[in-house]
């Protein structure tokens, strides 16, 4: 197996396609967490209102019903409890049918929905406690442990920063009623949080760039490698030659086994052999049976004369007919009276044979 510093060459695409199947894709965690978490903070300030009347409403209620209540059996706070955990229910879902919604867009948008089900297999690799000494001190580790560094230390400037400012409005809710105190306590969240959004998306994007070098990287190959996969998907170039080889032996074959069944064989002297046949009622022009050069051309001749094939020769016509045409095809107009012209001889030479 080759070594890192071997692998040179960017991935192909089919080994990026392999490497899919088998869920290794680009993705960044941070990207993901920042897409939940920023849509999760926008979801909770648009459905915070609607779950705070709800839950406020039901309080109300279960505090009527309570107050009113004369049995406090069992029974009836099973039943109190079950209402209010269903009206909890109620409130939250919507909020946390966002989420998970959230978290699947933010690792769906980077992997296209991958679904990997061989990551799901056991490792059992993964307990060897050797191993996961090595990945204590990866490389990727430490970029994580950076990160989380980071984050924090942007937290704590952050919340700082605004409570250090904010320090007199904050002192002065005390004396505000509770509504205004947790209006202007939520406003100050909400600020903080836009601001660490924005920090976080920096982080994010640093992040992605990191993920993306590093898997760029783990999908490098040697030039080896390429070559190995090039026989894999285009087939050994040896094997290929010899496949090759028998295809154009039964072509030829197949070319021979028609000789026979030509009108006429245009030879040079012995370098070239073109039979032709040309059939009034199913052809426009003369097509060629057979052609070749050289051995193959003597072969065509031979099992011409054997068949009694007539065979003229004529230097110009042969080279030209052999360069210019193809197996069962058409010889070209250009060609028309010089073959027209062999082939009323035949016809009048077979007429006086009769």
């Amino acid at each position: 197996m080759a070594d890192s510093g071997s692998k040179t060459e960017k991935a192909t695409p089919k080994k990026r396609r392999d490497q899919r199947k088998e869920g290794n894709v680009l993705q960044s965690k941070d990207v993901a967490s920042l897409v939940t978490f920023a849509g999760s903070f926008f979801a909770l300030s648009i459905f915070l209102e609607g779950m705070i009347v709800s839950i406020a409403q039901f309080m109300i209620r279960f505090l009527g019903i309570a107050g009113t209540m004369t049995d406090t059996s069992n029974g009836n706070v099973l039943t109190l409890s079950s209402l209010f955990a269903v009206t909890l229910a109620k409130s939250l879902l919507p909020f946390l049918l966002v989420c998970v919604l959230l978290g699947i867009l933010g690792s769906g948008m980077q992997t296209r929905f991958l679904f990997a089900t061989k990551n799901l297999k056991p490792k059992f690799s993964r307990l060897n406690p050797l191993e996961g000494f090595k990945k204590l001190f990866s490389m990727q580790n430490i970029v994580e442990l950076v990160k989380s560094i980071l984050k924090l230390i942007v937290l704590i400037v952050l919340t700082y920063s605004m409570l250090k400012a904010d320090m007199a409005s904050t002192v002065k809710t005390m004396q505000l009623d509770i509504a205004k105190s947790v209006a202007f306590t939520f406003s100050m969240l909400k600020t903080l949080i836009i601001r660490i959004v924005i920090a976080f998306v920096a982080i994010a994007a640093l992040d992605y760039l990191y993920q993306w070098w590093s898997f760029e990287r783990k999908l490098r190959m040697s030039k080896q490698e390429i070559k190995e996969e090039y026989k894999q998907t285009e087939g050994n170039p040896e094997i290929k030659g010899r496949i090759k080889n028998l295809q154009q032996q039964r072509a030829r074959m197949r070319m021979m086994q028609a000789v026979p069944d030509a009108d006429v064989i245009i030879r040079n002297p012995t370098h070239f052999a073109v039979a032709l046949k040309y059939d009034i009622d199913q052809n426009s022009a003369p097509i060629v049976l057979a052609k070749g050069q050289d051995e193959l051309a003597l072969r065509i001749i031979a099992v011409g004369e054997e068949s009694k094939v007539p065979v003229i020769e004529n230097r110009p016509l042969a080279r030209a007919l052999y360069a210019e045409t193809e197996i069962n095809g058409e010889i070209p107009p250009a060609h028309y009276g010089a073959v027209a012209e062999i082939l009323v001889y035949i016809y009048k030479l077979n007429q006086k044979m009769e």
